[in-house]
């Protein structure tokens, strides 16, 4: 049995097509047509991975994915989104979205994106401890805490901090870390911005005044310790 990824989408020949190309790489797939099939196989199956369509029938996509974070903030969640539903997709990733693929896509694509976000998921074999004052982030065991309270941050969220803390002072562009954090040679620097805003929302006292994570205006951001 491999990792198992549920697949919510209500075209059956797009599900079809990605369960087979899922299961070629060794997971374990379950379909959903619908909103509601989509929390009820959550709440079943329990899987390591969700692949969500947010145009869905019933219950939207929007929707299953915040219901989904208030169940577990980890869950690693990919969105699948029209090419032109761009503000959607932002709120989808404010929503806690790890990453998105746009239709038409290919099959590859997405098995390699799965690959991608189920990869950074799994705890590297790493002692890296970051500590800025109360905020203390362990690499090895994927866990922040700030003034001794476990924060509860999305894979991208961690990896996205972790990636910050490794490199503070340093001006970092947006394009950069798309490729460090998110893998990507190309795609939408929005989503880096969004990731941004809702990090700062967690970690810092006022997120409108920051003091750990800088924005560089016209480039990108720079992380000081205190």
């Amino acid at each position: 049995m491999g990792q198992r990824v549920l697949v919510v989408d209500d075209d059956p020949t797009v599900s079809d097509v990605v369960r087979r190309y899922l299961e070629r790489e060794g997971f374990t797939v379950e379909l959903a047509g619908d909103g509601q099939q989509a929390l009820d196989a959550y709440d079943a199956e329990r899987p390591d991975l969700v692949v969500l369509d947010l145009m869905l029938p019933g219950i939207d996509g929007l929707e299953v994915c915040r219901r989904l974070r208030v169940q577990d903030r980890t869950l690693p969640v990919i969105m699948l989104t029209a090419l032109g539903e761009e503000s959607d997709r932002v709120l989808g990733l404010e929503l806690g979205a790890d990453d998105y693929i746009t239709k038409p896509f290919s099959p590859r694509e997405l098995v390699l994106r799965v690959q991608s976000v189920l990869r950074r998921a799994v705890p590297p074999m790493s002692e890296d401890v970051f500590v800025d004052g109360d905020l203390r982030v362990d690499a090895a065991r994927r866990t922040v805490m700030l003034r001794d309270r476990e924060l509860a941050l999305t894979v991208r969220e961690f990896d996205l901090l972790a990636f910050l803390m490794r490199n503070p002072g340093r001006v970092l562009r947006r394009a950069e870390l798309l490729q460090q954090v998110w893998g990507w040679t190309f795609g939408d620097q929005s989503t880096v911005t969004v990731h941004m805003r809702r990090l700062r929302e967690k970690v810092e006292d006022d997120p409108a005044q920051p003091r750990r994570i800088l924005t560089v205006w016209g480039v990108g951001y720079r992380y000081e310790y205190a």
